[in-house]
């Protein structure tokens, strides 16, 4: 029986020395990324955001572990309901006039952010916004981006289902 177990033990600690010495997958090299204006390949921004929004991806995946940047456009009176997301967010604002409610409802206090307005938003702190003409805001955050609705029935996507 011991014969078993040393050479069994033994066997264990050769594996283990085998996957450490084995070589790991290098994490892929960080590039430098340069756009301008007309290099965005802007698309429907997803479906949890009302329709007509739409999104350019400039760095990273939203949707994946990690840090990202896109821009967003709304047209005028686009309008998001009272949310949340579960990550920080960095806003700035390029053109427009974005309305930024801070709190439960979207007749809590607003701010109108102007062309190079910067607003941190703190993961779980609830907001809505209004679009003052057509808006483009970069966000800058580390995903995945998420968005919870404070009353589910505001969820286009929920919407979008049922209709289904």
């Amino acid at each position: 029986m011991k014969p078993i177990l040393i050479s069994g033990a033994a066997c264990a600690a050769a594996l283990c020395f085998a996957a450490a010495a084995s070589p790991k997958k290098a994490a892929p090299k960080k590039q430098a990324v340069t756009l301008n204006a007309a290099d965005l390949k802007w698309g429907d921004a997803p479906p949890v955001l009302p329709k007509g929004g739409q999104i350019a991806v400039l760095y990273g995946n939203p949707s994946a572990k990690g840090r990202f940047a896109l821009r967003f456009r709304m047209p005028d009176g686009y309008r998001i309901a009272p949310h949340w997301h579960s990550m920080d967010e960095q806003l700035t604002v390029l053109s427009g006039t974005l309305v930024l409610h801070m709190g439960d409802s979207m007749d809590s206090p607003a701010h109108d952010l102007e062309p190079g307005a910067y607003h941190f938003l703190p993961g779980r702190m609830h907001h809505s916004a209004d679009a003052k003409g057509e808006v483009v805001v970069q966000i800058n955050g580390m995903g995945p981006f998420d968005i919870h609705y404070l009353n589910p029935a505001d969820d286009p996507s929920r919407a979008a289902a049922a209709s289904k």
